[in-house]
């Protein structure tokens, strides 16, 4: 494991940001009546590696602790937003299956971040 130099270095900002791609790919096939889901859906995915981002320059532990703790619940409101689309048929599960499980991924690395930032 090499050493952590920047945010871009993490594995969960990495992998986040690989989200934020799908997430793009999945909603474009929304149609244009569907904006305001997409649009929240977009600004969800985004939210995330950005807290992360803002969280690791912050100077005090504290602090970094409660962006990671937003990127939590952006994560969880992607995931829901997933959820929706799959339930009122935007897509098919198969359409959204990686960017619900990255989704998922980057939510257990988030809870493991914000767990080391405790002590």
């Amino acid at each position: 494991m090499g050493s952590i130099g920047s945010f871009r270095d993490l594995e969960v900002w990495q992998l986040s940001m690989s989200l934020v791609q799908m997430v793009f790919e999945v909603t474009k096939r929304f149609p244009p009546r569907e904006f305001e889901l997409r649009r929240q859906m977009c600004s969800a995915a985004i939210s995330t590696p950005s807290n992360v981002a803002e969280g690791y320059r912050r100077l005090r532990r504290g602090a970094y602790q409660n962006h990671v703790s937003i990127a939590l619940g952006s994560n969880a409101e992607l995931d829901t937003g997933l959820e929706v689309a799959t339930r009122v048929r935007l897509v098919t599960s198969a359409e959204c299956a990686e960017a619900v499980d990255t989704c998922q991924r980057v939510g257990a690395m988030l809870f493991k971040l914000h767990q080391s930032l405790d002590g």
